[in-house]
């Protein structure tokens, strides 16, 4: 795609970054079929190509961004199914980063809009905020419906209906030491992941032993970034960034880590892109790139170890394929072949390749579209008639969870299972 950005405009490195991801479009449309928004919407602006087409003018041009393009960006899942398809390496993904971080900074958007971005961006990234945000929401939830009265609170009646019932336990894993040890790993505590599903981490902590792995949780740690830095705030994801590399490099430097473990892959794909994201910081660009690379999806890692599966279990498994596995971070068969290995009979839904509707803050933000794809996930995932749905991701997990009436669990809360853990929690419930 032509591109007509002045020199002054190409001195700042995010623009310059932009302008050559822009270039490689060729227009070909190959996008507009694995779209999400564009297959229910059927909005050229809805489609990869047609946001890029937004970003260009508006970013080419200096234009301050208008209603019509936030509305178009905001509809964008960034569940990067687009990059995947892409045959010209467009790197979609680092643009409409840009785009929403150049939104944030030049448009104001209306108050409610701008309260419910800040609520989330002040309580999902703090797990003790985010259940005490769970325990309020289950006190209010009797007002849901006069919420959803009025369009303005409609997020807030969103994120009413969202929460769960009940609060889960507080985790009970702790750092632990291998049998036979293979390696040292951290595994990422995580935010939102550890409030709402404990048992995730309890079961990849067993495993990682299994597989002999020392497990060690870093102080100093915190939200990885992803949801602030997806809602445009660049700044609050970069600190985020900063604070985790600062946390990990000590581990590294002193007992060592042979891998950064990540059990919610949309937390994965940011943390994999820490070293582009603090490329322009000396300080930082270099231990940036080094977590960058020790970064691992919880799949990825096992599927290289030596893990022995005593009992396995004759259950028919639905793989939902997170977005920010298969498409952020390109893992697609290491989840399958482990749960083939672990005895599983796996199937894969019709649409795999199409977003959930969760994304993050997406199904509280745009909670219409997110529904409707969330149905159409779990119609297709029913049509497998399988005893257990999983996945990879907390938010494709609670997602869904609440559609579908089959259990839904993590990929390593079965993989534990196989190899000599408990039940996953979700399935002895059902």
């Amino acid at each position: 795609m032509r591109t007509d950005f002045s020199p002054d405009m190409l001195a700042d490195p995010a623009t310059a970054h932009s302008e050559t991801v822009i270039r490689k479009c060729v227009h070909c449309g190959f996008c507009t079929a694995t779209c999400p928004t564009y297959v229910l919407l059927g909005d050229e602006l809805d489609s990869p190509r047609g946001r890029i087409y937004l970003i260009k003018d508006m970013l080419e041009n200096g234009h301050a961004p208008t209603e019509q393009v936030v509305k178009h960006i905001d509809r964008c899942l960034s569940c990067l199914s687009c990059m995947t398809t892409c045959p010209s390496g467009v790197n979609y993904m680092h643009l409409v980063d840009h785009a929403r971080a150049y939104v944030e900074a030049r448009y104001r958007r209306p108050w409610h809009e701008r309260l419910t971005r800040w609520l989330l961006a002040a309580t999902l990234p703090h797990p003790n905020r985010f259940r005490a945000a769970l325990a309020l929401a289950r006190i209010a939830r009797p007002a849901m419906p006069l919420f959803a009265r009025f369009e303005a609170l409609t997020p807030i009646a969103t994120m009413l209906g969202l929460a769960p019932d009940r609060l889960p336990r507080t985790p009970s894993a702790a750092p632990s030491p291998a049998p036979v040890r293979r390696g040292r790993v951290a595994l990422l505590q995580g935010c939102a992941e550890p409030v709402l599903r404990p048992e995730i981490r309890d079961a990849t902590v067993r495993v990682l032993n299994r597989a002999g792995y020392d497990v060690a949780f870093v102080s100093g740690e915190g939200c990885c970034g992803a949801l602030v830095h997806h809602l445009g705030k660049e700044q609050a994801s970069l600190e985020a960034a900063r604070r985790n590399v600062d946390a990990w490099t000590r581990e590294i430097e002193g007992d060592g880590l042979d891998a950064v473990v990540i059990t919610a892959s949309g937390c994965g794909t940011t943390i994999k892109d820490y070293g582009f994201m603090l490329r322009g910081e000396p300080a930082y660009a270099d231990k940036a790139a080094r977590v960058s690379a020790l970064a691992r999806d919880i799949s990825e890692l096992l599927a290289q170890a030596d893990l022995s599966f005593a009992t396995p279990r004759a259950l028919t498994v639905a793989y939902q394929a997170a977005c920010s596995l298969q498409h952020g971070q390109q893992i697609t068969a290491a989840p399958r072949d482990l749960l083939a290995a672990a005895g599983y009979a796996v199937r894969t839904p019709a649409e795999a390749h199409l977003c959930c509707g969760s994304a993050g803050t997406y199904n509280i933000l745009q909670p219409e579209i997110a529904e409707q794809l969330g149905q159409r996930k779990a119609a297709n995932l029913a049509r497998l008639a399988p005893d257990v749905i999983a996945t990879g991701n907390i938010g494709c997990a609670m997602q869904i969870g609440r559609l579908s009436a089959t259990p839904v669990v993590h990929v390593v809360e079965l993989l534990d299972w196989a190899s000599g853990g408990p039940a996953p929690a979700a399935i002895t419930a059902a």
